[in-house]
């Protein structure tokens, strides 16, 4: 989708601060971080939500938390803890309508979250 923010980071039209690229995903550090570790994780096709990949492409969902294990290595928290955390929605806090999973860590998380 050209007016969509994700999509035009997966072409390469927007630089994004790359972690991690699979044939599927493209992790990348969030702008506004929110965390020490603070890396968004996205389809590399446009899926609009939660609720378009459980029924466009389930496995999908498989592919984007071993991204985000391998990424959790990567950034040094996988064995002090982080949180992943995919918002679906206006009312579940999704700002960008393309499917994304917020990694964060390097701090101790508060609950509930919000």
């Amino acid at each position: 989708m050209s007016d969509c923010i994700f999509c035009r980071i997966v072409s390469g039209e927007i630089p994004a601060d790359k972690v991690l690229e699979t044939e599927t995903v493209l992790a990348f550090r969030d702008i506004d971080p929110q965390s020490p570790t603070h890396v968004l994780l996205v389809p590399k096709h446009h899926l609009a939500n939660l609720n378009d990949l459980a029924t466009a492409d389930p496995a999908l969902i498989a592919e984007l938390y071993s991204a985000a294990v391998a990424v959790a290595h990567r950034e040094g928290v996988a064995d002090s803890g982080y949180r992943t955390v995919i918002n679906c929605n206006a009312d579940g806090g999704q700002l960008v309508p393309h499917l994304h999973l917020h990694l964060l860590g390097g701090r101790r998380m508060q609950w509930p979250p919000g």
